[in-house]
């Protein structure tokens, strides 16, 4: 359904009930409007008629879903800006996220400041174009 203009959303999909519910709060305290989701399915159920929004992703667990899954994914990160999470920041978590669509990424636990910029860049920045990472975020290609 598609939201009033002016609406900042920010879907949060982790599965780890702390952490979702530590963004949420991060989120809603910055103004913003969070939704958490427990899970990809859950999130691409919801994912329909979005036009502003920014998607925080639990990398990982996409990792683990069908491939059904992660190519409705990659097709959400082309209209939304996505941003990954992982508790594990090594060259395989980087690979799949940069295939997965995301624009910038953060190992947990996050800092929330720079989260918060990096989600403000996105909303209002030209994400689709040829720029660098988000503030604040590190770069996808470091090894």
């Amino acid at each position: 359904m598609p939201q009033p203009d002016g609406l900042r959303i920010v879907y949060i999909v982790d599965e780890d009930v702390p952490v979702r519910e530590a963004l949420a709060r991060l989120i809603d305290s910055s103004g913003l409007e969070a939704r958490p989701c427990t899970s990809l399915e859950e999130f691409l159920q919801q994912a329909h008629g979005i036009r502003v929004a920014c998607v925080l992703l639990d990398v990982t667990r996409a990792h683990d879903s069908d491939l059904a899954l992660r190519t409705a994914l990659q097709s959400v990160a082309s209209k939304l800006p996505v941003i990954g999470l992982s508790s594990s920041d090594d060259p395989a978590v980087r690979h799949l996220a940069r295939d997965l669509g995301v624009r910038s990424f953060f190992q947990k636990p996050v800092d929330g400041a720079a989260l918060l910029d990096s989600i403000d860049w996105l909303m209002h920045g030209d994400w689709r174009g040829k720029g660098g990472a988000a503030p604040g975020a590190p770069p996808l290609s470091r090894a």
